[in-house]
């Protein structure tokens, strides 16, 4: 095989491939039954507006959220 073969496999095969994978990538994500797992991943920034992330009960000593009011924050 030489560059010319090769050439020709990737400008017309390989090509339809990629085109192939990139419609079937774009049908998974718009397929029926598949909003739920979006609107999920859609929240994930906004699960935790009203305390921080974790077990944060204010007790270590060097907490950074000890005395903050989140709920003014989100105003």
């Amino acid at each position: 095989m030489d560059y010319h073969i090769l050439r020709e496999i990737a400008d017309s095969w390989v090509l339809l491939m990629m085109f192939a994978v990139f419609l079937g990538a774009g049908l998974w994500a718009w397929r029926p039954g598949s909003r739920e797992l979006h609107d999920d991943a859609a929240q994930v920034p906004f699960r935790h507006e009203d305390k921080p992330a974790g077990d944060c009960s204010g007790r270590c000593q060097e907490c950074a959220c000890k005395g903050f009011d989140f709920t003014e924050a989100l105003k």
